[in-house]
């Protein structure tokens, strides 16, 4: 999840709700169009291509996605506009191309297991590849936030499953990045010819620094979901193949395991699976037999509650036997990907009157897992550290008619907690989150208050501890991850 760029970790109740693309760019028909898209070229953020028609501008590195098919409101596409037949000059692309992830095994297993005792709870916060970017995110304002201390778990997002493969999502900001002495977490710089630069070298510079903490490498996510259907069609091979990613020798002391978001396992999310009920069982079974006890397997899950739902088309239960905890994604339950509302607050605890569709909350979805055997104790419950708002809203409470999207700072309709909390202060809460109204806006978000109520009700409900997308959306002192970290 917004999951910011995310990722988007949708509860994705609904096909419509969740496919909507990015509101376009209007653009004059003096617009000229960019050089012509080809699916060989890397595009980094801000790089612009055209496709029948429109210009597209990228979000963060990508190759072989088509703008037209991969511009919605999480996928690396943005829409600009429609352009006339002209062109512009290119933008400047990556002086050197990625490195294609090995794809032969380790010759030797993991030598070290997770130590975190399996039945203490859980604080687990996602990290943004792509954060390094825009953002100016990285692995130290995990320890300058005070963050560090507070987690039990990271989930490094992510890889991609192209071709039904585990391969690496970005190698640039992965493992080629060079970090000055500022911008490390020891304080020490990259050297041109060290061995591993990037994110992934601060991950293992974070983890000396504090011991207690693993690191747990998320593959998918709303965007790179479309290689699960075919890794579902041959799980042996995908598990192998995800084994030589997480453990590959470079990085093997990083990695305590893998992390699997699948949006969704037969049924849509920015594509459609139908890959039947068994697939995403098979697939976690797959990845248990390759990666064996020692590993920490995880998985975020939709988290439809309503009858009929994403929870009840696959076999969810036969795949979360196999894991450590399981992530049930309790937010977006609504957004502006509704444009005109009604407006609602995109990650309820709990059901309340004129909730817009039944079954969409935090409790509805943690009760259906239950209900289908699921041990409370592997369960934790997500966290959204951003809001999702409308704009051309006339009435404060819930429920109201809208516009469009709010003005977001990287998305529409999309705004960090750290932004919020002084941009519109919350001004009332319902169904256990808050929501606020100022001029014409209407956000919803958790606020450290509502995030401890949640927590209450984790605890009550014997859960096995909390987890949040993503780290750049909290205060640099780590605001809400205190409220779960002193309630949980």
């Amino acid at each position: 999840m917004h999951k910011t760029t995310r990722r988007a970790l949708f509860a994705g109740a609904v096909v419509t709700a969740a496919s909507v693309a990015v509101p376009v760019v209007s653009a004059s028909a003096a617009t000229a169009c960019a050089p012509a898209w080809t699916s060989s070229a890397v595009y980094v953020k801000g790089n612009v291509a055209s496709q029948n028609g429109h210009n597209y501008t990228a979000k963060w590195w990508t190759q072989n996605e088509s703008p037209a098919t991969s511009s919605t409101e999480w996928a690396v596409w943005a829409d600009s506009g429609v352009c006339d037949g002209g062109t512009t000059p290119p933008t400047t692309a990556p002086t050197t191309a990625p490195t294609t992830a090995p794809t032969t095994a380790p010759t030797t297993p993991p030598t070290t297991s997770p130590t975190v005792n399996p039945g203490s709870k859980w604080l687990v916060g996602y990290f943004a590849e792509w954060g390094v970017y825009g953002r100016g995110y990285h692995v130290k304002n995990i320890d300058t936030s005070g963050s560090a201390s507070k987690l039990t778990h990271i989930l490094y997002a992510f890889a991609n499953t192209t071709g039904g493969r585990c391969t690496i999502g970005d190698s640039y900001a992965d493992y080629e990045k060079a970090y000055t002495a500022a911008e490390s977490v020891d304080g020490v710089a990259d050297t041109w010819d060290q061995p591993l630069r990037g994110s992934f070298n601060q991950l293992r510079k974070l983890k000396k620094k504090y011991p207690h903490l693993k690191v747990i490498y998320s593959v998918g996510g709303w965007t790179w979901s479309g290689g699960f259907t075919q890794a579902a069609a041959n799980p042996t091979a995908f598990a192998d193949s995800c084994y030589n990613l997480v453990e590959d020798p470079r990085w093997a002391d990083v990695f305590d395991g893998i992390d699997i978001d699948w949006e969704y396992p037969n049924a849509c999310g920015l594509s459609c699976d139908a890959s039947g009920p068994a697939s995403y069982a098979n697939v976690i079974t797959a990845l248990r037999n390759k990666f064996g006890s020692s590993n920490l397997i995880t998985s975020a899950i939709s988290a439809d509650g309503s009858n009929g739902g994403k929870l009840d088309v696959a076999d969810y239960a036969a795949g979360i036997a196999k894991l450590d905890k399981v992530f049930p994604m309790t937010y977006d339950y609504f957004g502006a990907f509704a444009a005109q509302g009604p407006t609602a607050p995109h990650s309820p605890l709990t059901s309340y009157a004129g909730i817009p569709t039944a079954g969409f909350n935090s409790d509805a979805a943690i009760q259906k897992l239950k209900s289908k055997g699921v041990p409370a104790s592997k369960i934790l419950l997500g966290i959204g550290f951003y809001g999702r708002g409308w704009t051309g809203v006339t009435q404060a409470a819930p429920g109201g008619s809208a516009t469009g999207g709010a003005t977001g700072t990287y998305e529409t309709g999309i705004e960090d907690y750290k932004v919020l909390k002084t941009k519109c202060p919350a001004t009332g809460t319902v169904g256990g989150t808050a929501y606020a109204f100022c001029g014409n806006n209407w956000w919803s978000y958790d606020t450290p208050s509502t995030i401890a109520g949640k927590m209450t009700y984790g605890k009550n409900q014997g859960l096995g501890g909390a987890f949040f997308w993503e780290l750049s959306g909290d205060t640099t002192n780590g605001e809400l991850i205190t409220a779960i970290k002193n309630n949980v």
